[in-house]
Order: C-alpha cells, then structure tokens, then sequence
C-alpha cells in the first residue's frame, strides 16, 4: 500500500477508536427512566458522525453533536420494562440491557444521607430485599473546577440485592422500599452524596451567588487568576473570624504573636490519638508552631511548604503570612512559600488544626514534613515541632472555598451537572451540618432548590427536606443553639416553597453521635411525605409545622398546621417564650388543644417564641401520625 494510503488508513482507525459511540451511565444497564414523562437520551460520540437511536420499538437517525455528544427524544411511556436501549454509529454501538419504566429518585446530601444500609439501626433484619423492580446507583465522589458533561468515574445501576445494597444511603433505601409497596411500580434511586459538605458544593456558582455567598465564589474567582491575593483576602476573613472568636487584637493573634501562647513539645508527627491515652477520644483544635533558621541566601528564596496529611483541617501561615488551607482529612498539604516572605534568621510556620471527629491531627508522616527552597535545597522538618491546644469554646472556623469540601460547587460540577436534564420524580435531601453556624441557609435552601429546577428542567420538582436530628448536650435551661437555628431556616424554606416538604428527624438523634443509625424511621417519615406531596396518595402524611404566634388576651397562642397531641405527659415541653435578647428566653408552661398550643404568660416582655431550642433538644409534642412538630421561632403577632 502506498505510503499516503497508510497514512490515510491509520487516521481512519484512530478515528474510528476514538468515535466509538457511548450511552451515559444513567441510562445504562439495568437504568429506571422515569415514566410519564418525555425521554430523553444521550451519550457520546464523534462530532458530525450519522447515529442509529433505538429504544422501545422505535428507531431515530442523529447526528453526534459538535461537542461530541449526541442527544435524542423518545415518547413518554408507562410503567413496565424490560427494554432495550441502542446506538449504533459506523464505528461501533453500545446497548443497555434490562431498562424499566417507572419512577427515579435523587437522594443527596452529606454525612447523614451517606450513612450506608450496613450501620443502620437492626441490619441484620432490614438488609436490602432482591428485588428486580427496585434499582440503586451510588455516584462515586469526584470533584471538578468546572461544569463537567461527562462522569469521570461513571456509576452505574444495580439491580436491589443485600449486596448492592449494603453500601447505599440507608435513608435513601428505607424510602424508597416503602414506595415501592405503595406505588406498585419500578423505582431508580440514586445515592449522590457526600459527607461533611456545605450546600454551596451542591449548586453551580450562580446559585451560590443567589444564595448569599457572592464573596466566596469572588474569591473562587480571584484564587483562579492570583492565588496569593486570594489567600490574603481569606487569610484576613479568617483572621475578623478568630479576632471576633477570641478578643485578640489585630497583630496579637497567634499567627503574629505565638510567645503569648503555653506550648509543649509535639510528641511526634501522627496523629495525635498515637500520643497518649489523654489524646484518644480528643476531638477540638491545636496550634502547632515551628521556627526555622535561615540564612539570607536561603532567605532571598521562594519555597514550598509540605506538611503531609492534616486530618480535617489546617490553616497556615509562615511569618504571619497566610500560604494555604485546606479542609479533607486526606489530601496532601503542599502550600507554596512566595518569595519575600521568608526573612534571614529565624522564621516561623504556624499552623491551626482542627478535628471534628474519629482519628485527627499533624499526621504527616515525618518523611513528607520539609520546606523545599527555590533551586532544589530541602529542609526537613520532622522535628522540633510545639503544640497548644485551643479552648474548646471557641467554634469552626471559616475554610477556603476553593479547596477541600468547602469549596464551591465542585461537586455539582463533577458530581450533578453530568445527569443533564434526567427526567425524576423527586429530590431527598438530608444535608445542613456543615451549614451550621452560617446565618442565611434559608436562603441558600432556597437557590440550591431553583437550581436543581434548573438543572433537570422541571420547575415543579418535588423536594422533601429532612430536618436535622438532634445532637449534643442536653440542657436544663434556654440556650442559644447555632444547630436549632439552622433547622429553623430548613422550616422557613420549606414552608415558602409549595413543592417543599419538611422531613422532622429531631427526635431520631443521638447525643453523642453526629450520625445516629435509626435510618429507618427517617425513610419512613420522608416515604410518606412523597405520599402526600408526590403521589396525592390519601396514606400520605407531612407533619406538623407552625403557622403563627399572636397574643390572646395574658397568654400566647401558637397554630399549627395540624392537630397535635402531647405524650408522657399533659403538657408540651421546651416551649419558650423570648424578649428581645437572648438572656431573656425562659421555659413556658404550654397547653395544647386541637391544632393550638396555649403558652401561659409569665409577666415579662414577649417578642418571641421559641420551640425545641437546643441543640439536643428533649419533645414530646406530635401529630395525631406521632410525626413530631419541628424545631422554630416565630415573632408573636
């Protein structure tokens, strides 16, 4: 064959590798597509190349698209299956097999949603069933800096079995299994989550912005194009956050003032549950600080600082100069150094660490520990390390937005966007503890919400909103409670939105657990939510949420949306009524009838009320469907 033939041949075949048409992974084998509603497929393939399109009996002719996908509309179909889904190009095909019609599910959120079937509260009897007509798919983690069209690492669907269910949302799984008993029809569930997420992860960076959160996708922005600016800028935010945390003064604070500090000797560079028995269950935040000598030469360098792995979270300063941070208690710390920070003589790394929970600390390992100067010289730091721990009173504090779990929108990006416009019936969200603390999640509930609409094209997509369990301390007394205030924004959101409904789980938590494993009831209850909101079945069931608080005559009435009822006792307890001032809460007497709760006057100034409180907070006050009324506040009218 003549030389140019060759040539012409070998581009053909890598061509054809190349263009290989592909279906996406959400109609792939064993995929639910949801009935009642148009179909719309999709996949990839090369740019211009003439596609055959088959599914249920009908057969399309496309063309691949100039951004190497392609994309077609079928006819909404009713509930059954199996069938088959086909595309076949000049350069191959790709089937899936075992497709059913019926109702696709999304269930997303953090720590909570993530929960798999396995922990959850009585396994052993509620192992996920063999079931053809009940299909899971488990999104595995991926993050991307933009909106991705394409899975990185594709899921896929799995038909229900104790196996493929083991790993998968348990609240999810609870949910949808009883659906399946109502409904009587296939049912996809997606588990899309991820722990210790913020909901601005969850939306693309113009929601963030409606959201509220303008200045952290700006600094996203800014960190794009001048990282050290960006890290100045958080650097400061940081610094407002610890000042108004503390007391300091500006230029007191650790970073610039280390001596003020007591400071022991680091052990060594582990985790710090490895340091002694006193550090086992040690669960908070530590200084860790280390001075290096350098001489001009060396000084007149820029450098990289690498710290090896920080379990969860660091923020970090050399000389009193923010170089980075980061919140995944698995990445690698590796912060560059800008040249001028450094200085001849001794220099001064500081570092804030932070561990919510399980294994924390410096972990290093030793090895990984160095400043790297400009030109190849290495400075190991193992060694020589100080810590001192921080007052556990002091909170949270504020983390990067483009780095780590914090970040914005990186997981809607790779982890979302890539569904398109797939056709659901609805949307379970169980996510807020990484919200805690951050005023305005009624509003950033709200834009996540449009967002979603947005996204899968259905401006009526249900949305069934869990409210936080409880957990934490119980108390004797009013307190104020950065967890009931978040719960309280996930109730005023909920009720704003029609195509909202909230799931009340402060009466499933655990005190001393973050994650409690009764999942069970927790899919109940938003199972029967998706009754009520989502499928107008007359067995469906929301419960109660407050309606207004106004005076009549001494006393305070509170309406509510349903009747209630009390039990263990004649009286609803952790009622409060509230002046102006966070002092001036104190407990109420309160007495229900029908859908009402009478709050006895006490002589003092009203201007609120309060229900639930606390961040563990103890109620007895229920539905007529023993669905517990929810945590809130509301001004008295």
């Amino acid at each position: 064959m003549p030389a140019r033939s060759l040539l012409i041949a070998a581009g053909l075949f890598a061509t054809s590798g190349i263009a290989a048409p592909t279906i996406d992974p959400q109609f792939g084998d064993h995929a639910v597509i949801q009935r009642g509603k148009p179909v719309v497929l999709s996949g990839t393939a090369a740019p211009g190349e003439r596609l055959t399109v088959s599914f249920a009996g009908l057969t399309r002719t496309i063309t691949g698209g100039t951004d190497g996908r392609w994309r077609e509309q079928f006819p909404a179909r009713a509930a059954g299956g199996p069938l088959t889904i086909r595309v076949s190009g000049p350069d191959g095909s790709a089937t899936a097999n075992d497709i059913a019609i019926g109702d696709v599910w999304l269930c997303s959120g953090q720590s909570n949603m993530e929960y798999p079937l396995f922990r959850a509260l009585g396994y052993e009897a509620t192992k996920a069933a063999d079931d053809p007509d009940l299909r899971l798919m488990k999104v595995p983690h991926q993050v991307a800096d933009t909106v991705q069209s394409s899975f990185k690492d594709p899921p896929v669907w799995k038909v229900s079995s104790p196996d493929a269910g083991a790993n998968f949302s348990a609240a999810c799984y609870f949910m949808v299994h009883q659906l399946r008993e109502s409904e009587k029809v296939p049912i996809g569930a997606i588990d899309d989550s991820w722990g210790a997420t913020p909901i601005r992860q969850w939306m693309d960076e113009a929601s963030v912005r409606a959201g509220g959160e303008g200045a952290a996708a700006d600094l996203v922005d800014l960190y794009r194009t001048d990282a050290p600016r960006a890290l100045s800028a958080f650097g400061e935010n940081w610094a407002t956050w610890w000042r108004g945390q503390t007391g300091d003064r500006n230029g007191q604070e650790p970073w610039h003032a280390s001596d003020r500090l007591a400071w022991k000797p680091v052990p060594k560079i582990d985790y710090w549950d490895a340091w002694g028995p006193e550090w086992k269950s040690f669960d908070g935040a530590v200084w860790f600080r280390r001075r290096v000598t350098l001489t001009p030469a060396q000084a007149a360098k820029g450098a990289t600082l690498s710290l090896g792995v920080i379990d969860d979270m660091d923020q970090t300063w050399v000389n009193g100069v923010p170089v980075g941070g980061t919140n995944d208690w698995a990445a690698q710390r590796v912060y560059p150094v800008p040249a001028g920070v450094l200085r001849p003589g001794m220099n001064e790394i500081m570092i804030y660490v932070r561990d919510n929970g399980g294994p924390g600390g410096f972990a290093g390992p030793p090895g990984k520990v160095n400043l790297s100067l400009t030109g190849g010289e290495v400075l190991s730091l193992p060694q020589g390390w100080q810590y001192s721990v921080i007052d556990k009173r002091i909170g949270s504090p504020p983390m990067p937005p483009w780095t780590g779990v914090a970040s914005v929108s990186k997981i809607y990006n790779a982890m979302i966007a890539p569904f398109g416009s797939l056709e659901l019936t609805g949307v379970a969200w169980y996510q807020g503890e990484a919200d805690v603390g951050v005023p305005g999640y009624d509003r950033r509930l709200a834009a996540w919400m449009a967002d979603w609409r947005k996204q899968f094209r259905d401006p009526q997509l249900p949305f069934l909103i869990v409210g936080l369990a409880g957990w934490g301390k119980p108390t004797s007394k009013p307190v104020e409670s950065g967890w009931a205030a978040l719960i309280n924004e996930q109730r005023a959101a909920v009720q704003r939105d029609p195509r909202a409904a909230l799931v009340s789980a402060i009466d499933l938590g655990n005190p001393t657990d973050i994650h409690p494993s009764d999942k069970q009831r927790v899919g109940q209850r938003l199972a029967l939510a998706a009754e009520q909101l989502v499928y107008r079945d007359p067995a469906g069931r929301v419960g109660p949420l407050p309606i207004s608080a106004a005076r009549a005559g001494n006393n305070i009435v509170v309406r509510f949306t349903k009747p209630l009822q009390t039990l263990s006792g004649s009286s609803a307890i952790s009622f409060e009524l509230c002046g102006a001032t966070p002092p001036s809460c104190r407990f109420a007497d309160a007495r229900v009838q029908g859908n009402a709760v009478t709050l006895a006057s006490d002589g003092h100034p009203v201007t609120r009320v309060r229900y639930a409180w606390a961040d563990y907070p103890l109620v007895n006050l229920y539905d007529d469907d023993l669905l517990p009324a929810p945590v809130f506040e509301l001004p008295v009218q």
